[in-house]
């Protein structure tokens, strides 16, 4: 793994309930890169995805994400993977009953913060970076699809992490919204220098950005 590799697989077979999904994979991402993972439902996007951030077991071939040898990833230390990791899902999974502030401030309080102004300084920040400055009060029921994809997002940045990982974040989002989203995640790529695998169907997105493209396909990770 070189110093710029935050992800590198090497011969890697990627599994869904013990059906392997993906064979031979060859995969780097550098640090500050911006791809898109592209295929059809079903083809390996999210399986890809869920066994970089430990949600699915890696067993065989090479794999290391932000310096943790996925093979030796376990439940008394895959919180510490994640640290590293932002992870944007299409389904939002906020906290309904909890305001934005306090979607936010579960976030650090579980991730070994203590201060408390240091933790309302974080918020307001992420919620600046991301556009929601005003609504720490509201709750995720008050707050459109654009807004609340806005929050996932700010859920994901709030500890600084090397790689966003972000599964279908558009794919709920009408398209002025989507675009929208999009621009958000490239800023972030840009000034944060956060790695960023973006998972979509949304091919017109790639039009508009312009990127490097990984394509899901016959059970195979191809660079296009």
């Amino acid at each position: 793994m070189s110093t710029k590799d935050i992800i590198q697989i090497e011969g890697g077979n990627f599994y869904q309930n013990q059906t392997r999904i993906l064979s031979a994979v060859n995969f780097q991402l550098d640090q500050g890169a911006f791809i898109y993972l592209i295929g059809k439902t079903g083809s390996g996007k999210s399986t890809f995805l869920k066994t970089l951030y430990a949600a699915l077991p890696f067993t065989e071939g090479i794999g290391r994400v932000a310096g943790f040898d996925l093979k030796k990833i376990n439940r008394n230390n895959v919180h510490l993977l994640r640290l590293s990791l932002g992870i944007i899902f299409q389904d939002f999974n906020l906290l309904d009953d909890r305001t934005v502030f306090e979607n936010l401030h579960f976030v650090l309080q579980s991730t070994g913060w203590k201060d408390k102004k240091k933790m309302q300084l974080r918020i307001a920040e992420v919620l600046e970076d991301v556009g929601l400055s005003g609504m720490a009060g509201k709750m995720p029921n008050a707050l459109s699809g654009g807004e609340k994809q806005r929050l996932v997002i700010a859920r994901a940045i709030i500890n600084s992490p090397q790689i966003i990982l972000a599964d279908e974040p558009t794919g709920n989002l009408d398209p002025e919204t989507a675009l929208e989203i999009l621009d958000l995640l490239i800023r972030l790529n840009s000034q944060k220098n956060s790695a960023v695998i973006l998972a979509t169907h949304h091919l017109g997105l790639i039009d508009h950005f312009p990127n490097n493209i990984y394509e899901c396909t016959n059970g195979l990770l191809v660079q296009r």
